[in-house]
């Protein structure tokens, strides 16, 4: 290399900057990112005020994706009315999305003449518009004593399913 050109790189730099020049345009750099973010920032962390509606989307976007719920075993056994009533009403006391009406003997009598393991079936696993039960708030037990509520309210002579208790010790 001659004299000439190693006295021109002699400042440092590893593209012929300074030490100090580096600095300054990375001091510089980092400035303009404060601002930028201070200028661009949204929402409560900048100061501003949220309103309700702010909130609330909030809180949509952060919910938690599932939950666990503890179901104990055991307890009181619902009645098939109080099962109905709690669970079923909801779409077939009228007869909502093509749930046959309880009640309605004319609805009810093609599902009563599948059969009672029918019925439950289409309670249990779903069925059309009707979700299924089973694993739900009520035992399948439960379901199948609300199933003989509804149908025999809409003509059937269906005796009440054995308790699974009942079931095991016979």
């Amino acid at each position: 290399m001659s004299e000439a050109q190693h006295s021109s790189d002699s400042r440092g730099g590893p593209v012929g900057l300074s030490t100090s020049q580096i600095f300054l345009i990375c001091a510089g750099a980092t400035a303009l990112a404060v601002v930028a973010a201070l200028l661009l920032g949204k929402g409560p962390s900048s100061g501003a005020r949220a309103d309700a509606a702010e909130v609330e989307a909030i809180a949509a976007r952060i919910q938690p994706v599932g939950k666990v719920t503890i179901k104990l075993e055991g307890g009181p056994v619902k009645t098939g009315e109080e099962v109905y009533k709690a669970q079923c009403a909801a779409c077939h006391a009228a007869g909502l999305v093509g749930a046959p009406k309880f009640g309605d003997a004319g609805a009810w009598g093609p599902r009563i003449g599948a059969g009672f393991e029918s019925l439950l079936n289409s309670a249990l696993k779903g069925k059309g518009n009707m979700g299924a039960q089973g694993g739900g708030d009520f035992s399948d037990y439960e379901i199948g004593r609300a199933v003989v509520y509804m149908a025999n309210a809409g003509g059937a002579k269906f005796a009440e399913p054995k308790a699974p208790e009942a079931a095991a010790s016979q």
